[in-house]
């Protein structure tokens, strides 16, 4: 009866043994949760058209679906409209880019450039790991095919530990270089189309001879490159062209109109020291608007008005440089002057 029991519980123990085998051998055959390759996953747009001589980034642009991370991202067979190789785009060129975070807390020009350094990259890249496209700022149409030309066609490998996918035929199609915003550039060609730049905001400021508000039309805002270096000049021009003090505007904060340095004051302009972009990246700080996208600043004077109230006036604008220069950015009152004296 013994020797039957012990039998009995063999065969039991044999059996319990076959079934975690099965179980284990089971679970092998079976996917792991970090071998899933979603076949629907993919890229929510197929053209990408990012502007020359700016740093831009393109993301949120792939669906994982119920894909497991990480995805690997890879850029393969990049060429021209034609077919033929684009060396432009496979080979290396030193990049600016950022090793420590700009907050607008900064100092000198040297403290951010302290945070920055130079890297070798290609100039439109995706992020290994974001599937995020990346056109670097030193992209410039001299080196780079632009519109109306059609461009480049690339190829994007996405893979994981569950499989991988290649996803054809991708469009690159770089428009021009637009040095500043707001402009009134044609991105085709490049050229003026001609229209008139005004400011953003504009409130209080009277006519000299009209006695009558002006408006944002009544001042034409021009942008000019005048040399190669690191400055940024506001200048105030009457409607005859001939400059009007700066310091006529008394209420403007000019210590904290742009982030720049070694402000410099002349009857003519005011002058800075700054680093380019501007603003350097898109976030807000205390001299840009809410979104972080444009830099702001804002002219101000008050004065004493019909019936001995006082008059606040203000002149306000939102703006982009992306190219690095000595520029100067002229404030034309093109109708009537503004008014400074008290009534």
């Amino acid at each position: 009866m013994n020797n039957m029991i012990s039998k009995n519980k063999s065969f039991a123990l044999f059996f319990v043994a076959i079934g975690v085998l099965a179980i284990f051998s089971c679970k092998k055959l079976l996917p792991s949760d970090s071998d899933a390759f979603n076949k629907d996953a993919g890229f929510k747009q197929t053209t990408y058209r990012p502007i020359l001589g700016r740093t831009t980034l393109m993301g949120d642009n792939f669906n994982i679906e119920s894909s497991s991370l990480p995805l690997t991202f890879k850029i393969v067979a990049m060429r021209n409209g034609d077919g033929q190789t684009s060396p432009e785009l496979l080979k290396p060129f030193p990049v600016l880019v950022w090793k420590k975070a700009y907050d607008g807390s900064e100092k000198s020009i040297q403290e951010i450039e302290n945070k920055r350094t130079t890297e070798q990259h290609t100039l439109f890249e995706v992020g290994e790991h974001s599937g995020e496209f990346i056109m670097w700022a030193e992209a410039k149409s001299n080196i780079v095919k632009a519109l109306p030309d059609s461009g480049y066609v690339f190829d994007v490998e996405v893979a994981n530990n569950g499989g991988r996918k290649y996803f054809n035929n991708l469009v690159l199609q770089p428009q021009r270089e637009l040095p500043y915003e707001p402009n009134r550039i044609n991105p085709l060609t490049g050229a003026n189309t001609g229209g008139t730049i005004t400011p953003s905001t504009m409130a209080g400021i009277f006519g000299e001879k009209s006695g009558q508000p002006l408006s944002s039309n009544d001042v034409t805002i021009l942008f000019n490159k005048i040399g190669e270096g690191n400055s940024l000049s506001f200048k105030f021009l009457d409607t005859l062209l001939k400059p009007i003090d700066p310091a006529k505007f008394k209420l403007t904060n000019w210590t904290k109109l742009v982030h720049g340095f070694n402000l410099k004051m002349t009857p003519t302009s005011v002058k800075y020291d700054v680093a380019y972009p501007i603003p350097l990246v898109q976030i807000p700080t205390p001299y840009t608007n809410a979104a972080g996208s444009r830099a702001r600043v804002a002219f101000s004077y008050d004065r004493i008005g019909f019936g001995g109230f006082r008059v606040e006036a203000n002149l306000g604008l939102d703006f982009a440089i992306f190219e690095k220069g000595d520029w100067e950015i002229v404030i034309w009152f093109n109708k009537d002057n503004p008014r400074f004296t008290n009534d």
